[in-house]
């Protein structure tokens, strides 16, 4: 399958809900089901209650008795971005590039693509729809002497399949040093036998958008993977002949504006070359020195036997949990959870520009982060933070998305953070298009650009972060 096959059958799958094998109505009383008919037990219990963790006695970071999975360490940050030059604080470190793979097949010239009902032990609503692999190499290596990851053989290498996308993309750089996942989406013949386990089901691209209107029903690692996915570029005449069909025919003007946002191949405010231009200026003009030191050190942060928290309980905290869920390849075991202070909120402000949709993207610099800056929403305050009276710095645009009328609103859901590190973590997540009188002219961090320009830099390493990448996820077309 050369690209352009590739991109045309995303996208036929992107603009199809019908599905005779799991109708969308069908598909929320069965995920309904599985959270009814599973067990799941989480415990907060004391850290020293925690089986094979413990503190390491010279530096005081938790570790598991293994050396594997991750560990909660301690950093020490100092930058000159933003208002806060230098902090302290823990960090989950985990090195191990874990696998996030969706195993695709067409189906009467449909791509559908293989998912699962998964629970995590931090889902706030138990069960989420998952790829169809999420496993740490500690877990596909089977460390924790579980079970073997269903569907492993067709993403390391022992069966043979069509490769659609392969991406390393980073997770949350506030929370985790310099962490990154494999996401990977193959595809397998159409008559090819695959087993169907329990809690698999097909579904095609555009059921999957369709379903993120929903609050936490999608998992972030689905998120992340299906933000990667090309869609090909096109040149103005298509796009304008495509828009004047579509209008004719009563489609919804927000999904056809966001496609040919996609689409565009020419209109862009700033060329590629301008943007990478001006990432690379803030790469160079930012410093970002990560210290890592004991856990035990870390300055403004209290230890006690059952968190580990900000003195004035603000940011996030760290508990051990004993969880026991009947369909894991492990049923029962111990692990720290990062229990958010609060929810945040996430958004992109849009804008039309030259008849194309434009997102104000901004250079956000996190602790964790492989290359001090990555491209973030126009609003990403998580935990909280923006709120009066816990706010440490002005958040730009916040009045703006804060204060949006109605139909200004394009899309406004919860969506989880992952639950394998994160307890019940939610955050807002917005799209909204600027008023008119909204300025084109936007301070030197921020930058107008298409979603087909996102989608060029989504193909290489460390540029759109996990937030940007989960609201790129939700946009749909239909």
């Amino acid at each position: 399958m050369d690209t352009a096959q590739k991109n045309i059958a995303f996208l036929k799958s992107a603009l199809t809900t019908d599905n005779d094998l799991m109708p969308s109505e069908k598909f929320i009383q069965w995920m309904k089901e599985k959270n009814e008919a599973v067990h799941v037990q989480i415990h907060k219990i004391p850290f020293t209650e925690m089986r094979n963790w413990h503190f390491d006695a010279v530096t005081g970071n938790l570790v598991h008795d293994t050396g594997r999975f991750f560990s909660i360490e301690g950093i020490r940050v100092r930058t000159n971005w933003g208002k806060v030059p230098e902090w302290e604080q823990p960090i989950i470190n985990q090195p191990e590039v874990g696998f996030l793979g969706i195993i695709t097949r067409k189906m009467n010239g449909i791509l559908y693509f293989l998912m699962q009902a998964k629970i995590e032990p931090g889902n706030l609503n138990v069960v989420q729809l998952s790829p169809t692999l999420q496993a740490t190499r500690s877990n596909y290596s089977q460390v924790h002497g579980g079970r073997r990851p269903l569907y492993l053989q067709y993403f390391n290498g022992e069966r043979a399949v069509t490769v659609l996308l392969d991406q390393l993309q980073s997770e949350q750089g506030a929370r985790f040093l310099k962490k990154r996942n494999r996401n990977v989406i193959v595809e397998i013949p159409e008559t090819e036998t695959l087993e169907m386990h329990d809690n698999f089901c097909w579904l095609t691209l555009g059921q999957i958008k369709s379903l993120l209107q929903h609050d936490n029903l999608i998992n972030m690692d689905t998120r992340t993977v299906i933000s990667g996915i090309p869609f090909g570029e096109y040149p103005p005449d298509v796009l304008d002949f495509y828009e004047t069909l579509n209008f004719s025919a009563g489609n919804k003007p927000r999904q056809t504006g966001l496609l040919l946002s996609m689409l565009e191949r020419d209109r862009h405010l700033h060329n590629i070359e301008q943007v990478i231009s001006w990432i690379t200026r803030k790469k160079a003009l930012y410093d970002l020195e990560v210290e890592r030191i004991p856990l035990k050190e870390v300055k403004k942060w209290i230890i006690d036997k059952e968190d580990i928290y900000h003195q004035d309980r603000k940011y996030f905290s760290v508990m051990g949990v004993n969880v026991e869920i009947g369909n894991r390849e492990v049923q029962s075991w111990d692990q720290p959870l990062i229990r958010a202070s609060q929810e945040g909120i996430i958004a992109f402000i849009i804008k039309k520009i030259n008849g194309v949709y434009h997102f104000l993207v901004q250079a956000k610099l996190e602790a964790g982060n492989f290359d001090i800056v990555e491209l973030a929403p126009t609003v990403q305050c998580l935990t909280g933070n923006y709120r009066q009276g816990y706010n440490e710095y002005d958040v730009r645009f916040l009045e703006e998305v804060l204060t949006a009328k109605p139909e200004q609103i394009w899309y406004d859901t919860y969506q989880s953070e992952e639950g394998g590190r994160f307890y019940q973590e939610q955050n807002r997540n917005m799209i909204i298009e600027a008023a008119a009188d909204f300025p084109m002219e936007v301070p030197d961090d921020y930058m107008w650009i298409t979603l087909n320009q996102m989608k060029t830099f989504i193909r290489f390493n460390n540029y759109l972060n996990i937030a940007a990448r989960s609201l790129i996820a939700a946009i749909r077309f239909i």
